[in-house]
């Protein structure tokens, strides 16, 4: 028993020496592609470093992470085997351009046309940090800075800063009609960005604002101020577990969204109040042409009976056709899915259509449970959509979608933006 013991304990050694003689290694990193994109900082985001052990696995998915970054529109890597077990892992990217102007135009609720310019570089610098601000006239001006360096400490933390001064005329809406107010929200918000692993990340910070609210015209209720002015702080946390995979305009796979805010004021009107919501995103890559998009989100608040409500019914956030700011809820249960089909691709350009259906229904605020299955609360919209896409410029997609709706005394119409709707 005891030579058949000794006999092991050596098989066992002979095994690992074998093994690890034979272990490959990551000896030398090579970017290639890359002109505007610092290389050092591609190679600090890279979760594997030369002189450790090779790993197919780790190399794939670490490809996956680096065509989420904006400053990559296509990646892909060749292993070269060197002397022994060394090896040389060649990582050959394809850059966007990530200098994007902006310019939007649309009509109030009140009909007067407004617009919007501004200007990002998502690679500042060449270090994947994303800077840029805007200017907005709605008959009110607004403006924002923004500053984000997901890498800047090291591969894992980095750090946001957000400056807003946001003015806009916004319907309230309460028991006895409607009131136009002018919106003002003057905001500076601090966020710490911290990346788990490949496909879980974490921001978390505080927002210092004020909020402003001054009667224009509408309605008057004993229970709404006319005009409102009130300090308030919003401690954020967002976590985002991310599995997507991007070939140029296609996507595939899964990604979850989580916000949550806590908001804390003091004034007769509006009390302090949680809100949360949870993004749920689904791809599905359909033949060699087609991909299957899904986002649902489902949010809830604090059930206050407020017109100052933060789930807002809109065009252009989650139901297309249904017109700008229609209602306000405490509550929102939304579900978009559309299949996109590319229709022309040509080197940089690429034609796709898609057809879709919006569905949402909403809590009204100081309501129950009960509100989301009431049909005067449910909308359904149907349409049909193109995509005219640079696959050269990052999020160079200009959208049209017509909607309709299909239950009962629904509106109809197109929407306009950039970038894809979800």
């Amino acid at each position: 028993m005891k030579l058949i013991n000794n006999t092991f304990f050596l098989l066992l050694i002979f095994v690992t020496v074998v093994c690890s003689a034979q272990e490959q290694m990551i000896e030398k990193i090579t970017i290639k592609g890359a002109k505007k994109t610092k290389v050092n900082e591609l190679k600090k985001i890279l979760f594997f470093k030369e002189n450790t052990v090779l790993d197919s696995i780790q190399l794939n998915e670490e490809i996956i992470r680096l065509k989420r970054l904006p400053a990559i529109s296509h990646v892909y890597y060749e292993v070269i085997r060197l002397e022994d077990n060394k090896n040389e892992v060649v990582v050959k990217v394809e850059e966007n351009f990530t200098i994007i102007p902006e310019f939007n135009l649309w009509t109030t609720t009140n009909k007067r046309l407004a617009y919007k310019i501004g200007i990002s570089d998502y690679n500042f610098l060449g270090r994947n940090i994303v800077f840029g601000g805007f200017y907005q006239n709605n008959g009110f001006d607004s403006y924002g800075i923004n500053l984000r360096a997901p890498t800047l400490f090291s591969r894992k933390w980095g750090i946001a800063f957000h400056h807003q001064n946001w003015n806009s005329e916004e319907p309230l809406y309460f028991e006895n009609g409607t009131a136009n107010y002018r919106y003002q929200n003057i905001s500076f918000e601090t966020l710490a960005l911290y990346q788990v692993n490949n496909k879980h990340q974490l921001q978390f910070g505080i927002n210092f604002f004020k909020e402003k609210y001054s009667y224009l015209t509408g309605a008057i209720s004993s229970n709404v101020p006319q005009n409102l002015d009130v300090n308030k702080q919003l401690f954020k946390l967002i976590y985002t577990y991310n599995n997507l995979d991007y070939y140029y305009q296609y996507i595939n796979g899964f990604k979850t969204q989580f916000y949550g805010q806590y908001v804390t004021s003091e004034n007769e009107y509006q009390n302090d109040f949680l809100v949360f919501w949870n993004d749920l995103f689904y791809y599905k890559r359909i033949g060699s042409k087609g991909n299957w998009a899904n986002r649902l989100r489902i949010g809830l608040s604090s059930n206050d009976k407020t017109p100052f409500a933060p789930f807002a019914l809109d065009n252009n956030v989650n139901l297309r056709g249904v017109g700008i700011l229609v209602d306000r809820g405490t509550g929102s249960i939304v579900l978009n899915s559309e299949y996109r089909h590319t229709l022309y691709e040509k080197k940089w350009f690429i034609l796709q259509g898609n057809i879709f259906t919006d569905f949402g229904t909403w809590r009204n605020p100081g309501g129950s449970f009960s509100d989301f299955i009431d049909s005067n609360n449910v909308r359904i919209y149907s349409g049909i959509g193109l995509r005219f896409i640079n696959k050269k410029i990052f999020n160079a997609v200009f959208r049209i979608d017509y909607g309709h709706g299909l239950t009962p005394n629904s509106s109809k119409g197109f929407v306009f933006g950039v970038g894809q709707y979800f």
